[in-house]
């Protein structure tokens, strides 16, 4: 599958800079270039790329304009760069795929590359599945059966995640995880067997994985609620939850409610 993208910078060495790296990308057709805000805009909507790398400090049209610009038809996935690190609460609010901080770091542009790659695969089988009830629609509409709601609501999710840890890149199976802590800018993923480090905020990975298995439980800690084994009250209206392997993760206060809902 060839990833169709566009480069949007007002900075030209910012973009030939990138273009070098993308180069390394056998499955990466950079189509266009674009230099400011509202030529982006027109390109996307023209072009219909499936990725684009976008400033957000540019004159006139910043970068979340441009993305306000293009709500109407069905965007492509986002990746921002950029030199300002204060932009990245905004640059996850806005779903971007990734946040890349200039000069782009080859091992972190790797890792979005391996974001978008898993981001356009789902994408595609959901638009397979959509064309193929079409078809059934037509030919045999007794056939028709709607997905069940909770099916409907787990596909928005990830499967699986790639982390790359020890130079190494694993692929995870989110049904996996037992615990996820909160270590600054990375995230330490427990497994039964395994744990590894995942360069990514606690905010982006929460909307990565389906709310329904997978709860805060603390400032620093999530847990797979399927992972539960026991609840073991403790002071101050606070609780610990026993995991499947034998750990346990103190449930703050703020958090014992959300909580309640899922264990019982």
């Amino acid at each position: 599958m060839t990833i169709r993208t566009i480069i949007v910078d007002d900075e030209k060495l910012a973009i030939q800079g990138l273009q070098l790296r993308l180069d390394k990308f056998a499955d990466v057709e950079v189509i266009d270039t674009c230099s400011n805000g509202r030529e982006a805009i027109r390109k996307i909507k023209t072009e219909k790329p499936d990725l684009v790398f976008l400033d957000i400090q540019m004159p006139g049209f910043d970068g979340f304009s441009v993305v306000k610009g293009i709500m109407e038809i069905e965007p492509p996935l986002i990746v921002f760069v950029t030199a300002y690190q204060e932009h990245a609460v905004r640059a996850f609010e806005a779903n971007a795929v990734n946040y890349l901080m200039k000069p782009v770091d080859e091992d972190k542009l790797a890792d979005t590359m391996e974001r978008v790659r898993l981001r356009l695969s789902e994408k595609a089988a959901a638009d397979e599945a959509e064309k193929l009830k079409t078809v059934l629609a037509e030919v045999a509409p007794d056939a028709i059966v709607d997905m069940p709601e909770e099916a409907e609501h787990a596909a928005r999710y990830e499967k699986l995640i790639n982390i790359k840890d020890r130079g190494q890149i694993f692929r995870v199976d989110v049904d996996s995880i037992e615990r996820i802590e909160a270590a600054g800018d990375y995230m330490c993923i427990y497994t039964a067997d395994n744990s590894l480090i995942l360069r990514e905020t606690m905010k982006d990975l929460e909307r990565r994985l389906d709310p329904r298995v997978f709860q805060r439980v603390h400032r620093s800690w999530i847990v797979n609620l399927n992972q539960v084994r026991q609840v073991k009250p403790h002071t101050n209206g606070e609780c610990f939850l026993v995991l499947e392997s034998g750990a346990d993760v103190k449930v703050s206060r703020s958090y014992r409610d959300v909580v309640a809902r899922f264990v019982h």
